[in-house]
């Protein structure tokens, strides 16, 4: 689909390695999921530099290899 929006949550370390990363193309679950990442870092990762992002592609081809693909 051209016009299609992936979601694509990730954890990220101080040294900007994705620690864990999940895309999906609901919205909703995309938001969810993203709390979610921001929830479960502690105050020390969140100290130390680690960072839950969200973004958006317009492709599965620039979605991480490593993600977990959901509603694809």
């Amino acid at each position: 689909m051209a016009d299609q929006i992936i979601w694509v949550n990730e954890q990220i370390d101080p040294c900007g390695i994705v620690y864990s990363c999940i895309a999906c193309i609901d919205e909703q679950q995309a938001q969810a999921c993203h709390a979610s990442f921001k929830a479960n870092l502690s105050e020390e990762q969140t100290a130390a530099g680690w960072v839950a992002q969200i973004r958006q592609v317009q492709s599965w081809e620039d979605v991480p290899v490593s993600a977990l693909k959901l509603s694809y």
